[in-house]
């Protein structure tokens, strides 16, 4: 991927943890019954996918780790 598909898609991965960071952390209506959606889980993978595209983008960038 280029660095503009990187950034596009990182920025798609953050906004994603966000609104699950947001969903997940409000209190559970009792009214309206069990949450069918799992926000906490879906905001840990968007976090993981955003970390492994901003080492992706480091990469790109020209920082290189070696050994």
């Amino acid at each position: 991927m280029d660095i503009s598909t990187t950034l596009a898609t990182t920025a798609a991965f953050v906004g994603l943890t966000a609104l699950a960071a947001w969903r997940g952390a409000r209190p559970p209506d009792l009214l309206k019954g069990p949450r069918m959606i799992p926000w906490r889980t879906i905001m840990v993978t968007g976090a993981a996918g955003a970390l492994m595209l901003l080492v992706h983008l480091a990469s790109l960038l020209g920082l290189h780790h070696d050994r």
